[in-house]
């Protein structure tokens, strides 16, 4: 039954079948993960988009809440050869539009050549190719989304596991995953989640051990108060980062960052250490990336295309990773990372967990 239209930039309009009724728009990306659609579909870092599954059948086990990463569903829509029922009825509680029943194969290849592009999305008995249309002229670019920090952040600071027996990290929340949180308080840190507007003076009274800059949605030049954290602090609080923390961090360092054309977003990205010379595989999610590390030094990239994927600098005690080591899909070759993280600080009260 065809009663949804998805509207691409340039004005194609592709018909599909509605799974969760609405109307949407937002830039469309598509992710080659094959589980995790839960994960995904919680991930603050997809506000504002469309996420495509190039994965042909979602939902094949269930919707489980205590996969999710956040408290909402953040894309705009989703997209899907197949959805079952579970997760079409998720999506219909969270008023999320939900299409399928479309080549998603022939998406992924028009993304891919031309990059992530506009869409707008109208689903449902009263849907038609016009409205998708309309939500296409409504859309506008992820760099233009100046206040996107605001839709994802937490309203005020939250803290956890304040009787742990690690360090103190102050977690700016730029649109933080819920396993980052996790893996911080298994490694006995007391972790303080703080809005992405946090300000200096905040952060002094703090005193943290670590200053941690989250992954989040969007384009990392708008999260200037993050950005003003890193400048101030740098040097004198360790830091660490993940995904468009590692894009903040470097803008803030002298560096620069800039869009990609379609992004990396899956669960096997294969990323090389320099140092090591080992290969890691990576869960990824992030459509910019850092075209100059600035201050920092580049010590992994992406087997891909070469683009940094970790950035270090021991004189300012900073290390961040462009991909996502808590995973939640994915391989754990990179866990690691957050023990690297807890020694920032110098603490010996702090328990690593292997590998």
């Amino acid at each position: 039954m065809t009663n949804a239209y998805v509207a691409l930039e340039g004005g194609r309009v592709v018909t599909a079948r509605s799974r969760a009724p609405g109307r949407a728009h937002g830039e469309l990306v598509f992710t080659t993960a094959y589980t995790g659609y839960e994960e995904s579909l919680t991930d603050p870092s997809y506000e504002e988009q469309v996420l495509t599954f190039s994965y042909p059948l979602i939902g094949n086990y269930g919707v489980r809440e205590e996969r999710f990463e956040s408290d909402r569903v953040h894309p705009r829509a989703a997209v899907a050869r197949e959805l079952t029922d579970d997760v079409a009825a998720w999506l219909t509680e969270e008023g999320v539009p939900a299409v399928d029943q479309l080549d998603t194969r022939e998406l992924v290849i028009a993304i891919r050549e031309e990059g992530a592009m506009k869409c707008g999305i109208a689903a449902g008995p009263d849907a038609t190719p016009e409205a998708a249309l309309e939500e296409l002229s409504a859309c506008v670019s992820m760099s233009d989304h100046t206040e996107i920090g605001e839709q994802v952040t937490v309203d005020s600071p939250v803290a956890y596991n304040r009787d742990g027996d690690g360090p103190d990290v102050a977690l700016i929340d730029c649109g933080a995953k819920g396993s980052i949180v996790t893996s911080l308080i298994d490694r006995g840190a007391t972790v303080h989640v703080l809005p992405c507007d946090t300000t200096a003076d905040a952060i002094t009274e703090l005193a943290p051990d670590i200053l941690f800059i989250s992954n989040g949605p969007g384009d990392p030049k708008n999260f200037e108060a993050a950005g003003e954290l890193v400048s101030t602090f740098a040097g004198d609080i360790p830091m660490a980062g993940i995904c468009l923390g590692q894009q903040v961090i470097a803008d803030a360092l002298g560096g620069d960052t800039e869009k990609m054309t379609f992004g990396h977003r899956g669960v096997n990205q294969p990323v090389r250490d320099l140092r090591s010379g080992q290969v890691l595989m990576t869960t990824q999610n992030h459509g910019y990336t850092v075209s100059d590390p600035g201050q920092l030094e580049v010590t992994q990239v992406n087997v891909n295309d070469d683009t940094p994927e970790g950035l270090d600098s021991d004189e300012l005690n900073i290390i961040t990773r462009q991909y996502h080591p808590e995973a939640n899909p994915g391989p754990e070759d990179t866990l690691g990372f957050f023990d690297d993280v807890v020694a920032l600080s110098g603490s010996t009260k702090a328990v690593s967990s292997a590998d």
